[in-house]
């Protein structure tokens, strides 16, 4: 199936949801693409997963912000590899430099430049650390074994959906303990 046919699945998969993430982070390294950029030279032609580019192109016409946060040590390649895809053009912000930290510094840095609550976003990873940390974040995260895809993005957008209306019925609960109940005799 081609960018276009990926694409089509990928808008009838995301009007299957009522609520959609406000942004979609994506790691770079074995997620959008299957290398890791800093193993490669900038004169190679790099190729990403084979559903990823859909997925985006279809993330974007429903009007879903996406970005990228990657730990990588040679962030020049990895923008070269995006301007070289075309896509580079396509994300709100761009986090890719070397971290100590797993993603949590990346996500501090995309929601001040965005402004989107963390319970807001998905966040697609192929490390088991940075979805566990990222996670309590708040951030909806799915672990990717073969790159971002349909079943993914499906997965993703099943477990967001699920998340925010658990902390909707979370945060009435709360406003109904808080709020003062009548008594017989007022």
């Amino acid at each position: 199936m081609g960018d276009d046919g990926v694409k089509n699945e990928a808008m009838e998969i995301l009007g299957l949801f009522q609520l959609l993430p406000r942004l979609v982070v994506f790691d770079l390294d074995y997620t959008l693409w299957p290398f890791y950029c800093e193993c490669r030279s900038k004169r190679e032609m790099p190729k990403l997963y084979p559903q990823a580019k859909g997925v985006l192109y279809a993330l974007k016409d429903r009007g879903v912000d996406v970005a990228i946060a990657s730990r990588s040590p040679t962030p020049d390649i990895a923008n070269a590899f995006l301007d070289k895809l075309g896509i580079k053009s396509m994300f709100v912000t761009q986090e890719i430099y070397s971290s100590w930290t797993h993603k949590t510094e990346h996500f501090e840095r995309i929601h001040r430049k965005t402004r989107v609550p963390y319970n807001e976003m998905l966040f697609f990873d192929d490390e088991d650390r940075n979805i566990d940390a990222v996670s309590k974040m708040g951030v909806t995260s799915i672990l990717v074994g073969n790159g971002v895809n349909l079943g993914a993005l499906r997965q993703g957008l099943s477990n967001f959906s699920q998340n925010r209306s658990s902390s909707e019925k979370g945060k009435q609960k709360k406003s109904k303990k808080s709020s003062p109940s009548k008594t017989e005799d007022q």
